[in-house]
């Protein structure tokens, strides 16, 4: 198809998947929809700025915009909206959504106008069992949007994002029956000796008592499995799994609530691997802070979908999630301009409404890549590389008599799987960084260093869920976001309880103020198979293995009430 004439989005070329060739054209008549990202109001720099202020303060120091006020002074300029209805109107393109808060517009329309409108050619891309629609060339827009609009994205529904967390390959773990399980079936699988259960872990990471969340909604984010033609097709969780793990600890279940975002739904048992992901991370979460909301935001597994996914997140006003986790994520050296630039602009709005993201740092260790197709080069994960986000690394935590003994970093090798850290060849070091010592990135450059702050993640000293009708015990900094994100909605319960603000971007705070609040790990290394020569090794402060260091609950809520 010819292009059009007009302006290239900076950076929104895409190379293929590594392996991926094109096998046939994009079928032209099939219906797609895609998401355009508009540029912030004249003067929101002001409004980013003041968060970055705001987050060297106390929460009790603190008042946030509501969402009323973030539209007005840092959402889309209407004037903006309409210029992007009327190019829709111009090429038989659908407006389906325009949110003035997340400046998006959702269009939809068949792949051969959505093509002509944007001056791209789509094909089919094949790579091994995935297919994906795809292109190579820049999106391109008119001269008149040029500047207004800042991203596209969607043409593209490549894979994004994987789940990041390590299953135990424990011996005979008891099967059960979904439908019985839900009946008060007790787990009768025995657990390896060192695993744990997740409310032992607030225990021995001195999670404040009294508190259970109430009053806190915790936003958790999952990736849908996405089909040749971009319908659906997997990724979700089981009441029945959840019934039984709770019953097991003698809580309720979380009140709780699926969102769709972009056709995305809580549709389990096609992917047990993503299944995983998304009933670990409901089950840490509600176990830590039973009196939460939890709203469990379902999107595709598509740069569109990623993005979407956090911004609905962040901007959800009948929800009002404080705390956000996310456990999927890649290296960013892979990621696409598209999804860096569109997810960091949405984790700065996290910071201006008070929200906080908890990201985890994968799980392959400094590579962040499996070895089949790991380049022998550090890598840094995304979206826990982002300025604004809280990094989650992983530890390896031993308890004897309901105490920790023995805390070190995580690293099994391939097969056991090992926190994911680095420096950001992308992103430059933040202010906040300025005091610790952060290596050159893998390119040279001063970039920020990840993770922020670690907890336990070791599958061999992992947490004992239930997933999938069976008792398993799952590790990875998959079970570290959520953990992080329970803990800041007990600590926000009590805040707002004193009438202060939520904990919002903690990242300042916890560089100059908050590190004694912290467990320091100062043993091992992440570099997974050595053949790094164990570059990011742990050590006194931060390190690019587990930041700061593991939570010590208590001891973090008194250094933010003070």
């Amino acid at each position: 198809m010819p292009r059009q004439k007009g302006v290239p989005i900076p950076g929104s070329e895409r190379q293929p998947l590594p392996g991926a060739t094109a096998v046939a054209p994009a079928d032209p008549n099939q219906l797609a929809q895609v998401t355009v990202r508009l540029r912030r109001r004249k003067g929101a720099q002001t409004v980013l700025k003041r968060a970055l202020d705001l987050s060297l303060q106390l929460p009790k120091e603190r008042t946030y915009l509501t969402r009323e006020q973030f539209i007005a002074q840092a959402g889309a300029d209407p004037a903006d909206l309409a210029r992007v209805e009327a190019f829709a109107r111009n090429h038989n393109l659908t407006v389906v959504d325009a949110n003035l808060a997340s400046r998006t517009v959702r269009l939809a329309g068949t792949v051969g106008d959505l093509s002509a409108a944007f001056g791209v050619r789509l094909n089919i891309f094949q790579a091994g069992e995935v297919k994906y629609r795809g292109r190579t060339t820049p999106v391109y827009l008119p001269s008149e949007l040029a500047g207004i609009v800042q991203g596209v994205s969607g043409l593209d529904n490549r894979p994004v994002a994987r789940p990041h967390y390590r299953r135990l390959a424990a011996p005979a773990v008891q099967s059960r029956d979904r439908k019985g399980a839900g009946k008060g079936a007790a787990i009768r699988a025995a657990a390896p000796a060192s695993s744990f259960k997740v409310t032992d872990l607030g225990r021995l990471y001195n999670f404040p008592a009294n508190l259970n969340g109430s009053g806190q909604c915790i936003a958790l984010i999952e990736l849908n499995d996405v089909a040749d033609a971009g319908r659906v097709t997997g990724t979700g969780f089981a009441l029945s799994d959840l019934n039984t793990f709770f019953q097991g600890l003698g809580l309720p279940v979380p009140k709780l609530v699926s969102v769709g975002v972009d056709g995305g739904a809580n549709l389990p048992g096609r992917d047990p691997d993503a299944d995983g992901e998304v009933t670990l991370d409901i089950e840490v979460a509600g176990a830590l802070a039973p009196g939460a909301h939890i709203a469990v935001y379902f999107a595709p597994n598509t740069t569109a979908g990623f993005i979407d996914a956090i911004s609905t997140a962040v901007h959800d006003s009948v929800r009002n999630p404080s705390v956000i986790s996310i456990s999927w994520g890649g290296p960013e050296d892979t990621a696409g301009r598209q999804l860096l630039d569109g997810i960091e602009q949405v984790l700065q709005d996290a910071a201006a409404l008070g929200v906080t993201v908890c990201c985890a740092s994968g799980d392959n260790g400094s590579a962040d890549e499996p070895p089949d197709a790991w380049d022998k080069k550090p890598h840094a994960d995304f979206p826990a590389s982002s300025d604004y986000a809280l990094g989650c690394g992983g530890t390896k935590l031993i308890a004897a008599s309901n105490t920790i003994s023995s805390e070190v970093v995580w690293n099994e090798g391939w097969q056991g799987g090992a926190s994911g850290g680095g420096v950001s060849n992308y992103f430059t070091k933040p202010p906040y960084q300025s005091k610790v010592s952060v290596p050159k990135s893998p390119s040279g450059k001063i970039g920020r260093g990840v993770p922020d702050v670690a907890g336990n993640a070791d599958p061999n000293t992992g947490y004992q869920v239930f997933v999938g009708g069976q008792a398993a015990v799952f590790g990875g900094t998959s079970a570290v976001a959520p953990l992080w994100a329970a803990l800041i909605a007990l600590i926000n319960q009590s805040l707002r309880r004193k009438g202060a603000s939520s904990v919002g971007f903690l990242n300042p705070l916890l560089y100059t103020r908050l590190a004694g609040s912290l467990n320091d790990i100062t043993q091992g290394n992440n570099d997974i198979d050595g053949s790094l020569k164990g570059s990011y090794s742990a050590g006194p402060g931060w390190d690019p293995c587990t930041g700061l260091g593991s939570p010590d609950g208590t001891k973090l809520l008194k250094a933010l009430a003070s």
